[in-house]
Parts: structure tokens; sequence; C-alpha cells
């Protein structure tokens, strides 16, 4: 920014011509005492100038010195607080994280204003020398954790972080797995809510996305506005979002195993709507339901990467047209359209792109099973996610907790929504040492 250039360099050097050669003789320590620029660094070697000079900030050489005067005067380039685009909620705050890092910093600071809130930074990537900001409350979150995720950002050893996903991808467990286990947030309040629970929150530089950890599979089945509606109404949408989980992932694989293996479960009349449906159909059950999902997940995608006017033509025009004329056609029966439908539709109770690729894909593996297998698939199957679930960790804390191990209370308070008042402590394996919240001792 020129400007900030001329109005912090040329307040300090307008000076009357009687100071003037006093001022000179000592023109270092002048300028480091006048400067009024709260953001003042004396940089000592070449690395760090360099790295002040691409952050924004204006390097003062002066001859005979073997250090540097650094002041920011970096112009405004990002976005202004605005309202959280992908995880909108009707009530509740409306602000959400940008690009710049200390307006995120601060969004976390004006909520929490306590001394026990904590930022370590570090900086990650060779080249580009990203900041990334641990945050934790040091009275609330264990040591050992925060400790931990340090550790893990200094073996990163990478050329360049673009965004919070880099990071993501680097400090998750040594075990592969496409459920997410860490969470990312565009919402302050959800990240403030976060770390007075006791987690711990990751803020990377240039990007809106902020992670929290530990990331356990209940934690997806929450929603910001949870906190701000009445407490029997959360509860009803957690159970739903449950169902819809359980919907999405098992509908399309029980239709297969059923009408292919296991007819017998079918009501008489209940089986001979569907022989009825499937009459003239060229494909076996799987195919059909495969050709269908793809479609869908095409147009998804393709909705997903297109502007929002278009976006809304693509939709209608497979939900209908295409829809409607492999129907007609005798491609697709009836019934495999309500099926996938309803599946797709129960996945979008869900707003986390990595859950939602999750459900998108294991949905699929109990398709293939039940195809094979019949109901024994999906049985067998299902016991491997249920394996899986419980063999992943975050910082040491299973993935399935609190329902595996089970902690009864939290349990409960994991899929219900208590009113505050009788909501007095927090999960134990947040916060060992500090369960009671400060407002009920």
């Amino acid at each position: 920014s020129d400007d900030k250039i001329s109005n912090y360099l040329g307040k300090s050097l307008s000076i009357d011509a009687k100071e003037k050669k006093s001022f000179f003789n000592n023109l270092f320590t002048n300028l480091e005492n006048t400067i009024p620029n709260s953001k003042l660094k004396i940089i000592d070697n070449y690395e760090d100038m360099f790295y002040y000079l691409a952050s924004g900030y204006t390097c003062i050489i002066i001859e005979g010195e073997n250090k540097v005067i650094a002041l920011e005067t970096k112009a405004n380039l990002d976005r202004g607080v605005q309202e959280a685009s992908n995880e909108p909620i009707l009530k509740g705050p409306k602000d959400s994280f940008n690009e710049n890092y200390q307006t995120n910093i601060g969004l976390i600071r004006k909520r929490i204003k306590d001394k026990n809130l904590w930022f370590k930074e570090t900086t990650v990537g060779k080249r580009t020398k990203t900041k990334v900001s641990v945050v934790y409350i040091k009275d609330i979150a264990e040591e050992k954790k925060v400790n931990k995720i340090l550790k893990k950002l200094e073996k990163i050893n990478i050329d360049g972080i673009i965004d919070s996903s880099y990071i993501r991808e680097l400090i998750v467990e040594n075990n592969p797995t496409i459920l997410p286990q860490v969470i990312s947030t565009e919402r302050p309040d959800v990240v403030s809510i976060s770390l007075l629970n006791g987690k711990i929150a990751i803020i990377v530089e240039n990007t809106p996305y902020v992670l929290i950890l530990p990331g356990l599979f209940t934690d997806f089945f929450q929603s910001p506005e949870d906190h701000y509606i009445k407490p029997f109404n959360a509860s009803f949408t957690r159970i739903i979002r449950y169902m819809a989980f359980l919907i999405s992932i098992l509908v399309p694989a029980l239709y297969i195993a059923v009408t292919t293996y296991d007819m017998e479960v079918i009501p008489n009349l209940l089986l001979i709507s569907f022989s009825i449906q499937k009459e003239g159909v060229p494909f076996p059950t799987l195919v059909g339901v495969l050709i269908l999902n793809f479609a869908y997940e095409i147009l998804r995608e393709a909705d997903t990467r297109k502007p929002k006017i278009t976006g809304a033509s693509i939709s209608i025009v497979g939900a209908l047209i295409l829809g409607e004329a492999a129907v007609s056609a005798g491609v697709i029966s009836p019934i495999v359209v309500i099926i996938i439908s309803l599946s797709a539709v129960a996945g979008m109770a869900f707003s986390d792109p990595d859950m939602i690729n999750a459900i998108r894909e294991w949905r699929i593996i109990f398709m293939i099973f039940a195809a094979l297998f019949g109901l024994i698939g999906i049985f067998i199957i299902g016991l491997i996610f249920i394996a899986k679930l419980c063999s992943m960790s975050t910082l040491d804390i299973p993935f399935l907790t609190p329902i595996a191990p089970l902690y009864l209370k939290d349990w409960k308070s994991s899929i219900l929504r208590f009113p505050k008042n009788k909501d007095k402590q927090r999960p134990i394996y947040y916060a060992p040492n500090n369960q009671t919240k400060l407002g009920d001792e």
C-alpha cells in the first residue's frame, strides 16, 4: 500500500531543519522509535527480510547498519467478514472466517475473552512459509494433545501449504480411511464451542476454514444450529440425521439383496409389484441401480461446479427429463428411481464434503456385497464397517467415542441435546482434568 508507506515514513522524516542533522546522525534508532506502526520488526538476516517483504512489509535498509527495520504496509487484499456460505443456519451468528489470518484470530478472541485462550504459532511450508496457529484453552485442553499436534506440524516437509486441507491430510493418524477424522468449519461460533469443550483448533493463513481436532463420528451428526434451538427440536433433528445416514447407505443395498437373493422376505403383493415394474428392463438389478446412482453423482458434481443459475437448470433436466425418459424407455424401473432418490435425499442431511463422499463410497460397497451375497453380504460388510470405525482413532481417542468405548452420560448428550442448565460437565475424553464448567462450580 503506497498510502501506508507515505504515511508512516513521511511522518517520521518530516522534521525541522534544526533537528535534521542530529536525527540523521543516529537514523536507525530514531526511525525505530518514531515510526508510528504497531507491527514494526527488527531483522538481522536475509531469510527473515525476504519473508517479511513477501508478507507485505516495507524494509528500511540504512548504510552502515547490520540490521533492517520492517514495518507492515500491506494492502487489504481480503474479503470482509461475510455470512457463512456452506454452513448456513436460521438462528445464531451469521459471521464466518475469511482468508485473513488476523481476522480469524479476532473472530475467536471476541467470543472467548479468557486469559487462558492460547495461540501457538508456527510456519509450515519451505517456500510458502504459511502461518499456522494451534488454538486451545490452556486449563481445559490436554497439553499432551496440543504437543502432539505441534510435533506433527514440525514434521511436515512440503514446499507449500495453500489451504487448511493440506494440513488436515498431513496430520491425520496413519490409518487410511475415507471417513473424515478432522472437522473443517467456516463458523467461528463452532470453533468457540469446541474450544470450550476441550477441543483444539488449527488456524491456517489464507484459508477461510479452521480445523478442529479431535473429530469423532458423532460430531458429524451435529449442526451449529443445535445450540440455538430448543433442546427437544435439536434432539429430534439429530435422530433424523442418524436415520438419514443408515437410509443413505443401506436402502439401495437392501433393495438389491431382497430382489436378487432373498425374495422370501418381501410380502407377496409387494413382490408382484416389483416383478411387474422390472418386466422389460434389460439390466440386472445391480446394474440398473449403479447406472442411476452414477447418473445422480454426475449431476451432483455438475451442479456443484456450475454457477448457481445454470446449476438449477442442470438439476431440473436431470431430475425430470432424464429420470422420466429412462423409466419411459424401459431402461430403469420406477422403483429404482424411488430408491436412489430416497438415498440421495437422505445423504443431503450432511454438509461436510468428506462425510458426503464417505457415505457415497460406502453405499456402493454395500451395494456390491448385496449383489454378491444378498442379506448375508450386507451383514458381512456391516461388520467390516463397524470394525473399521472401531479401529480408527484421532489424537489417541477412539473414533466411535462415546459409543465405543461407552461413556453413558456423554453418549446421551452426543445424540440428544440437553438444556444448558443441565449440561454441567465437559466430555471426559476431551477434558479429563477440567470437566466442570466454570459457570456451574
